[in-house]
């Protein structure tokens, strides 16, 4: 591993080379703010991606790439004399330090549980009307709303036991299997809705992140299913016109492919 020194010389680097490519490349001298912007996105997204694959090497090629983006949108921000690098770095370290008063002040915590608590309360006094309100409104349903109950949990609005939630996903189901009954499709949807946010709050009281969970199955799927294209193709069998009881031995079969 490298050292401190190495390390602010490698960021330096980059500075440099950004300050070389804005001037001389006409491609990231058009960039602005709102170009960058959904290209930050797939980064992001890529990076998950990296992750969850456990792809180490991928994983540091994607926060280099994120690193890039960030350095670039301070460069832009430099040049509209708005803020610059520094700026950042001085803004997030302000702010870890605010909100770690247990590290950096005589604030006492005995577990990470106050830690959050602390964190909450301390983003009200800063001045934000609801502890909702850093929930980004773009972020995919499922992830918001794993955000907004660990938000409501930071100020104790949760509940005690992991039964109680699951009375509640069972509740939600019922009401949903009602609607399904009735053919009431607004009605269904609400309450599907409903069942889905029970789930989430499930999976968060027994340490599973629901969106890592459903993209870990949704890989699982698409690695069986293309098993099952590669391998009807093999026996030059039309896929679309087996029945489900055939596609059914080769999805068997899918399961046995690690």
């Amino acid at each position: 591993m490298h050292s401190k020194k190495e390390k602010l010389q490698a960021l330096g680097r980059l500075l440099d080379i950004m300050d070389d490519l804005r001037v001389g490349c006409p491609w990231d001298k058009k960039q602005t703010f709102d170009s960058l912007r959904h290209l930050t996105i797939e980064e992001v997204y890529e990076l998950a991606d990296a992750i969850i694959d456990k792809k180490y090497e991928e994983i540091k090629k994607e926060l280099g790439d994120l690193l890039l983006h960030i350095v670039f949108y301070a460069k832009i921000g430099e040049e509209q004399k708005q803020f610059d690098i520094a700026d950042v770095a001085h803004a997030i370290s302000e702010k870890l330090i605010y909100r770690h008063p247990h590290i950096y002040g005589d604030v006492k915590v005995k577990d990470e549980k106050e830690v959050k608590e602390n964190w909450e309360k301390l983003k009200l006094k800063e001045g934000k009307k609801s502890v909702l309100e850093g929930v980004p409104k773009s972020l995919p349903a499922m992830i918001k709303a794993m955000r907004m109950q660990e938000k409501a949990k930071g100020v104790g609005f949760d509940w005690e036991h992991k039964e109680q939630v699951w009375d509640k996903v069972q509740e939600e189901l019922n009401e949903f299997k009602d609607e399904v009954n009735n053919n009431n499709t607004l009605k269904m949807e609400e309450e599907f809705g409903d069942v889905l946010f029970a789930l989430i709050n499930y999976a968060r009281f027994v340490g599973i992140n629901p969106e890592t969970a459903l993209e870990k199955t949704n890989k699982k799927f698409m690695k069986r299913f293309r098993f099952i294209e590669q391998e009807t193709k093999k026996d030059g069998i039309d896929l679309q016109k087996m029945s489900l009881d055939e596609m059914e031995n080769y999805w068997q079969r899918s399961k046995q492919n690690k």
